[in-house]
């Protein structure tokens, strides 16, 4: 078990309260325990996103591409301070600015590795400077690539065992932004269904 799989993360509610704790390994067991997590998307001055392909090495949905970032802040953690803390670990990024563009809950199963994700996912937009650099850590990141987040979004459709199951949602909700969330998003549980790569990634899959 890598470290991180050692973390604690912070489990929640279906409307993000905290209730409890418990280590990412398990966490992401079968079926899976809803807790809180963070995607985070640079976006350039030109409106560019960045992705990341997503290290072989990785437990949960490895090779495939995903959005710039992804982690969970520790319990009593903020989502700036860790989702900065990971922009440095995994992408070799100074601070961002960050604006929280909405939340996405959502259930994926990995059919390569066996492991859940069931989160309650802020989706954060970071405002990325031209010239900052990048480093990408490459027990983390394969490969980094810009694209238009509209083209992308197609491409999601045409191609989507090319992408992390839970691209799409994030995407969507940069492109459809709806701020943070001030009280209960839905229902949360997600049942548990067929792999990600068979299920609609539209609705319900990070």
């Amino acid at each position: 078990m890598t470290t991180r799989e050692k973390h604690l993360v912070e489990l929640v509610d279906d409307a993000g309260r905290p209730q409890g704790e418990t280590t990412v390994a398990a966490a992401h067991q079968p079926p899976g325990q809803l807790h809180r997590a963070f995607s985070v998307l640079l976006v350039d001055p030109d409106g560019r996103v960045l992705l990341q392909r997503r290290a072989a090495v990785k437990t949960r949905f490895p090779l495939r591409w995903a959005n710039s970032c992804c982690g969970h802040p520790t319990p009593g953690e903020s989502l700036v301070e860790a989702a900065n803390r990971r922009l440095r670990e995994e992408l070799g990024a100074g601070p961002v600015e960050l604006t929280e563009v909405g939340v996405y809950v959502y259930y994926a199963e990995d059919p390569a590795t066996g492991r859940v994700e069931f989160e309650y996912d802020h989706v954060l937009r970071g405002e990325f400077r031209p010239g900052s650099p990048l480093l990408p850590d490459p027990d983390e990141v394969a490969e980094l690539r810009w694209v238009d987040p509209v083209m992308l979004r197609a491409d999601l459709d045409a191609d989507p065992r090319a992408y992390a199951p839970w691209l799409g949602g994030v995407v969507n909700r940069l492109l459809t932004p709806s701020g943070p969330a001030v009280g209960p998003p839905g229902p949360a549980a997600i049942p548990p269904g067929p792999p990600a790569d068979d299920a609609s990634e539209r609705s319900g899959g990070r």
